[in-house]
């Protein structure tokens, strides 16, 4: 996503309720926010264990309050058939 790069620590402070809230809820496996050197974005990383379990969760989407900073954002959904660990 992207904020005005003033409004980004701000921004940021806001998410971790919401990712506080999905990483207690059902179905939620992994979340992180980094704020990257572009001083405006925002990357925001969601690992769920089913469509189910993240349309439960995200309902209607962000609140007011993040959609009134963001510029833009770039959503985009992957389904991965098989996962292995490179370690």
């Amino acid at each position: 996503m992207f904020v005005e790069p003033t409004q980004r620590e701000h921004s940021l402070a806001g998410c971790v309720t919401g990712f506080e809230q999905a990483r207690r809820a059902p179905g939620g496996l992994d979340f992180s926010i980094t704020a990257v050197i572009d001083p405006g974005r925002i990357n925001i990383f969601e690992r769920w264990d089913s469509q189910q379990a993240v349309t439960t969760f995200r309902g209607s989407g962000p609140s007011q309050e993040q959609s009134a900073v963001m510029l833009a954002a770039s959503v985009s959904e992957y389904a991965v058939a098989d996962a292995r660990s490179l370690t």
